[in-house]
């Protein structure tokens, strides 16, 4: 007797019909963002609005977005050695790795600003970069490192005569070739090692002057991004103290350099960058600045990149934020959408001030950096204190802000399709990157005792809200009393710097944001209306006002 049949499937029944879902976030203008294109005018790059909107499309283009998830989904691979057992020391990408990195350099966001005339060039670049964020960070590391190398290479007449016009094309030519044949170059650093990690000083690689001018250099660095660029600045213990020297992959003859990658971290996030221990054995090298001088000639190029995190970290909060109100804008819940549910619009509400704040102060940072780099003094001195608080503080708060962004979607944000996961591995990294919490609190420490004019700078930015808001001039008061307080300062410092950057913050939104803005943060960040949480605003909040402020 034979079995029965198996039942049938019937092809044309419908078993559910997907409602109720936000659809993906594509096909849009990432650029179209009030918070964003006010402080890039505001800063001097008007010029440069148009641009902004070209790139913009690009960031929201659904093509691009496939080449982020690409970038990450396949990992860079480290090749140490050819199918005949030749040392090559190489790392190969996935295609859409190179997309990003051709679009980003292509944008101007590498070192194109150095040879840009234009007051404002810096912050035209600055506002491509946090688009550029929006879409993937990954790429980011080697094309920040690349923005930042030029101030310190320029130590070096000679050499940044050689490598500064490369340095700042708008060319991306991947793989290892003679520096001066390539049409465009990536430049990295190499600071830290294992035994010292943040204390550079600790640093054991060694550095012997050779008859031609030139140095070798023997050592293994901890954590060393991007190792298939072309350039690389590094620090190395030389007779006369820690110094700085200029490492390129090829010679000048042709030659591979010994730089050899003894493996890539496997890192909780920005899966898309190779992040490298390279080791130097009779590695040739230049030196770049005075001998034994190498931290000052470094910091140049870590200031930069500081500024980058900053500026990173509240692309990330906004990214976060434009897919949370996405999703809001799209779901109902009993009947009623997302957006606008009392409690969520206080979330949102509370996380666009968060993140307007973030992005106004990133962005007065990069005007104070090209208006530094053309020579006013006061800008130089006030970007030195603020960038170390702005580091700290805006990097801090990014991973709480996705996190919150990223419960708006449930467990959709949750699912690795929906980019959020994404999103919440990166948040971390630039707390971390060009010096921790820890390491910025006590940057601001040293420049307050070493160098006063950035106080007098800072005071000067405050104050020039004075009178405007009386919780941001009782802040402004207490922070005063903080500052002037010798006692305890290590043990302070956290405390004092967040206390500054809320402050600074406020200062900003008085004087630039809608009065909603600024009335809200007011209240919540400087005298206290909050919960430890976001969502906790008070019901006095102009939520229509901060809402209206919320990414398209």
């Amino acid at each position: 007797m034979s079995a029965p049949a198996a039942p049938r499937s019937n092809p044309t029944a419908v078993t559910h019909e997907v409602t109720n879902q936000a659809p993906p976030l594509t096909g849009h203008d990432a650029a179209d963002d009030a918070v964003l294109l006010e402080g890039v005018r505001r800063e001097g790059a008007e010029w440069h609005i148009d641009e902004l909107h070209r790139f913009g499309r690009y960031v929201g283009s659904e093509e691009a977005q496939h080449w982020a998830d690409q970038a990450n989904r396949h990992e860079p691979e480290l090749r140490t050695h050819d199918r005949f057992g030749h040392r090559i020391d190489e790392v190969e990408f996935h295609p859409a790795y190179h997309s990003l990195m051709d679009a980003s350099v292509r944008a101007g966001l590498a070192g194109a600003a150095w040879a840009d005339e234009r007051p404002g060039a810096h912050v035209a670049r600055a506002g491509g970069f946090m688009l550029a964020t929006m879409l993937e960070q990954g790429h980011l590391c080697p094309v920040s490192m690349t923005y930042a190398v030029v101030p310190a290479l320029r130590r070096s007449p000679d050499l940044a005569k050689t490598y500064e016009p490369l340095l700042t094309s708008r060319v991306y030519e991947p793989g290892l070739s003679t520096p001066a044949a390539k049409r465009g170059l990536l430049a990295g650093m190499g600071m830290t090692e294992k035994q010292g990690g943040t204390d550079v000083r600790a640093n054991t690689t060694a550095a012997v002057e050779q008859a031609d001018g030139t140095w070798r250099l023997r050592g293994h660095k901890w954590f060393t991004s991007a190792p298939m660029n072309d350039l690389f600045l590094v620090l190395a213990q030389s007779p006369g103290g820690l110094s700085c020297f200029l490492v390129p992959r090829v010679l000048p003859d042709g030659s591979r350099n010994t730089f050899r990658i003894q493996r890539l971290k496997e890192k909780l996030g920005n899966r898309s960058n190779a992040s490298s221990e390279p080791e130097f054995d009779d590695t040739v090298a230049w030196l770049v600045g005075d001998e034994g001088k190498g931290v000052r000639t470094i910091i140049d190029m870590v200031t930069m990149t500081r500024l980058d995190c900053v500026l990173g970290s509240a692309a990330g909060i906004r990214t976060a934020l434009a897919q949370a109100a996405h999703h809001a804008r799209h779901r109902s819940v009993f009947g009623v959408e997302l957006i606008d549910q009392p409690l969520m619009r206080n979330v949102l509400a509370d996380l666009s001030l968060e993140s307007e704040a973030a992005t106004t102060l990133a962005l007065r940072l990069a005007g104070a950096a090209d208006r530094a780099h053309r020579g006013d003094a006061g800008e130089r001195a006030f970007l030195r204190l603020a960038t170390a608080i702005g580091k700290y503080w805006v990097c801090k708060r990014q991973p709480v802000a996705v996190a919150e962004a990223l419960e708006c979607l449930g467990g959709n944000g949750y699912d690795e399709a929906s980019g959020m996961p994404r999103l919440y591995r990166e948040a971390p990294l630039n707390g971390i990157w060009e010096g921790s919490g820890n390491v910025n609190a006590l940057d601001m420490l040293r420049a307050l005792t070493r160098e006063p004019e950035s106080l007098e700078a800072l005071s000067a930015e405050i104050g020039a809200a004075a009178g405007a808001d009386a919780r941001l001039d009782a802040a402004w008061r207490e922070l005063r009393a903080e500052l002037a307080r010798p006692e305890d300062a290590q043990l302070r410092a956290r405390r004092v710097v967040e206390r500054a950057a809320l402050v600074l913050q406020g200062s900003l939104l008085v004087r630039h944001a809608p009065a909603a803005v600024a009335d809200a943060f007011c209240a919540s960040r400087l005298a206290g209306d909050q919960g430890l949480a976001f969502g906790t605003l008070s019901a006095g909040t102009d939520f229509a006002g901060l809402l209206g402020r919320l990414p398209a």
